[in-house]
This record gives structure tokens, C-alpha cells and sequence, in this order.
């Protein structure tokens, strides 16, 4: 049976796309998953600093999609997992270098030998936007708790119900409990009230972000961390288990149960 291909979009460039593709492709493969990340942002790669991987780097996704190299060439395997790799993006080519036909079918053939293929999508709605959803069967929609946030977030919903991505999930992140009980940060329920879609989970607001993309390792390695622990629920969500919203954010979600994602 064929993996499952999810990409990770927003609109809106600096919400944690990046981070969200490390720390679920992590936790999915700690959970003996098959995962495979694909680095869509062409000319602005950022995954591979995020993984700890930019080293390593020889061959991109524009390389395999003109024939300059196998896929197996560009996979770049984790430091930690043997069954986590990534593509890296090019870094010195246009996002026209791929088309969606082009992107739809790699991403077909890797999800023959993946459980998942993960997408990170470019900031935009653009050609490299359509490209990235172009394979996808899943989308997670990740926004802050901000006005122009949101509002990115609800065009790209629509542009994804309009090119028939009927599974789409939304992901809050940088919550501030603390700011949400004062009345200077929209709530949980305020935010699902304004997209209507799915709650797949709620990371709160954490310094551990910004240690563990410098450090690149992601947060999920970390047992301690607040952020990690959101982000292993979201994927043990994703991998089909049954776990509550509530813990996500300090409690905030308790009167979302009926938005579990499923």
C-alpha cells in the first residue's frame, strides 16, 4: 500500500513550516515509520540547517527532476534515523525549474517505498506553492495566533479546497497561554472559529524552538521540552493513535474534542 504524502503550508513565510516538517518527520520515523522530507523552498532552503543536515548536501530535488542524479543520490540520511532521509531544496535555481506534473510524480513514487512524505512548502501562493501541493493527499495548514497570519491561513485553505485537497488540518503554533487569559492573544476557539477546519494540535510559545534550530536537532529528541511534546502528539495523531488535544496547550483545548483530527 502507497505512503501517505503531506505538506506542510501556511501562505505566510515565518510560522514554523520548517520546524513543523522536522520535528513530525522525526517523531514518525522514532515511530519506526519510513519518512522521507522534501525541501520545496527552491533558492531558500532552510530544512536542512533545521535537521542538522546542510553538510551534507550534494545533490537537490531539481537534480533528480532533471535526470542529473537518482532520488537515492539527493536522500540525505539523519544523523540519528536510518529510516529518516531528505531532499534538499536547490539553492541556486527559480521555482519554475519544476513543474506539478514533474512534482506529482515523484512524489507518487516515493510514497511506493515510504510509509510518509513530508513536503515543506515555500512561503507564497505561487508557482512553488502549486507545486508543492501538487502530489499531496494531506495538508496541514500551520498558523500564529496573529490577524495576518490567519487571514494567509484562510486564503490558502480555500486555494487548497479549490485543487481538490480534501484532507486539510490545521496547526496553531506559538501559543501563549499567559497572553490568551489577558485578552492580547486570540484563543484557540477563536482561531478554529475563523478557519473551520480540523485542529490537528497547538504548540505553545518556547525558547527551545530557537535553541534546537541552532543546534539543528529537533525539539522531539528532547523529553523535556513543551514544544516537542506537542509536536509527538501531532504525529502520534497522524500515525492513527487516539490521543486528547487537551494537553497541548496547557488545557486550552478541552472544548475542541469534537475537532479531533481522525
Amino acid at each position: 500500500m502507497a505512503g501517505r504524502t503531506i505538506v506542510v503550508t501556511s501562505g505566510k513565510g515565518g510560522v514554523g513550516k520548517t520546524t513543523t516538517v522536522a520535528n513530525l518527520g522525526t517523531t514518525l520515523a522514532k515511530k519506526k515509520n519510513s519518512v522521507v522530507l522534501i525541501d520545496t523552498d527552491i533558492g531558500l532552503r532552510n530544512l536542512d540547517v533545521v535537521m542538522g543536515l546542510e553538510n551534507r548536501i550534494v545533490y537537490n530535488l531539481v537534480d533528480i527532476i532533471e535526470g542529473k542524479c537518482r532520488k537515492e543520490q539527493a536522500m540525505i540520511r539523519d544523523r540519528k534515523l536510518s529510516n529518516l532521509c531528505m531532499i534538499p531544496a536547490a539553492q541556486t535555481r527559480e521555482k519554475n525549474s519544476i513543474t506539478e506534473e514533474q512534482m506529482k510524480e515523484l512524489c507518487s513514487n516515493l510514497a511506493e517505498e515510504f510509509d510518509y512524505v513530508i513536503i515543506d512548502c515555500p512561503a507564497g501562493i505561487e508557482q512553488g506553492f502549486k507545486n508543492a501541493i501538487a502530489g499531496a493527499d494531506t495538508a496541514l495548514v500551520v498558523t500564529t495566533p496573529e490577524v495576518s497570519a490567519i487571514r494567509d491561513a484562510d486564503r490558502v485553505i480555500g486555494l487548497l479546497e479549490a485543487a481538490l485537497v480534501r484532507n486539510i488540518n490545521l496547526i496553531i503554533n506559538r501559543l501563549n497561554a499567559r497572553m490568551v487569559k489577558k485578552g492580547d492573544m486570540m484563543s484557540t476557539e477563536d482561531i478554529i472559529a475563523l478557519l473551520s477546519v480540523p485542529l490537528l494540535g497547538v504548540v505553545p510559545e518556547s525558547e527551545d524552538v530557537v535553541v534546537s534550530t541552532n543546534r539543528g536537532v529537533p525539539l522531539v529528541h528532547d523529553r523535556s521540552s513543551k514544544a516537542g511534546a506537542a509536536f509527538r502528539g501531532m504525529a502520534g495523531r497522524l500515525d492513527g493513535e487516539s490521543i486528547p488535544l487537551d494537553g497541548d496547550a496547557g488545557g486550552l483545548l478541552g472544548r475542541m474534542k469534537r475537532l479531533i483530527w481522525n
